[in-house]
């Protein structure tokens, strides 16, 4: 891992920007003392950069957590195949048109996980052995990708899923393996995440604890109290 910038920002967080082979990615936090870490996983193709994730991290990083985040494969300014770009258009055209997607869901989303699976848990090797960084450790972001995450990485401890209507097939057949801590947000009026197939979603996952929070609103609309809350949870279970 290659630290290529550094920022004290004014919440006494230290932001650096990191590379590791092909990976970016960005960590911030809060002191020296050792810091459980958090995981935060944009929704595919957003950038690290996206403000809403960077608020986020920034929040929990100065309630004292260690937060990284990275583009993985096909995200932010990556390369992406022409098979990715033509998927993306053909979504973004069926969706306009109020056509079934799920195929084109199936066909796109999958790979993605597949291929940014392995490159997270890459960079939890790495962050891991930086000093200043303990156990044990949180995923915060994308469902997909982070029911991979979970039934594949013993070191999560604790995680907490946005959205998650849209779901590959293979991630719902896993979600029955989640057994960790859940907190799943869910937006009740999500113009690009069914309602009804989010909550049967919740219904699967095998955790004995699972939660469910809920607000009205759009896909960007969870309410800022949300991120406090997902601070609380990981409270309980990092700390």
């Amino acid at each position: 891992m290659h630290f290529t910038s550094e920022q004290h920002l004014d919440d006494g967080v230290l932001e650096r920007e990191f590379t590791l082979g092909a990976i970016p990615g960005t960590l911030w936090t809060p002191g020296p003392a050792p810091a459980p870490l958090i995981l935060m996983a944009h929704n595919n193709g957003l950038p690290k950069r996206d403000g809403r994730l960077v608020a986020r991290a920034r929040h929990s990083a100065a309630h004292g957590y260690a937060v990284a985040t990275i583009d993985a494969a096909g995200c932010g300014d990556r390369p992406r195949s022409a098979a990715d770009e033509q998927a993306r258009a053909d979504l973004r055209r069926a969706m306009r048109a109020g056509e079934p997607v799920d195929g084109i869901f199936e066909s796109f989303i999958g790979p993605l996980v597949d291929k940014a699976a392995p490159e997270w848990r890459t960079t939890l090797d790495a962050l891991l052995s930086l000093p200043g960084i303990g156990g044990p450790v949180g995923y915060s972001g994308w469902t997909a990708l982070g029911i991979r995450l979970v039934v594949t990485e013993p070191r999560i401890a604790a995680a907490g899923f946005f959205a998650g209507g849209y779901v590959p097939r293979a991630q719902r057949e896993e979600a029955r393996q989640v057994g960790v801590p859940l907190l799943f947000l869910l937006q009740w009026d999500d113009e690009g995440n069914p309602r009804q197939r989010a909550l049967d979603l919740f219904d699967s996952f095998g955790t004995r604890e699972k939660t469910l929070h809920a607000n009205l609103g759009g896909h960007t609309g969870t309410p800022w109290f949300e991120v406090e809350d997902g601070d609380r949870f990981f409270g309980r279970h990092l700390r």
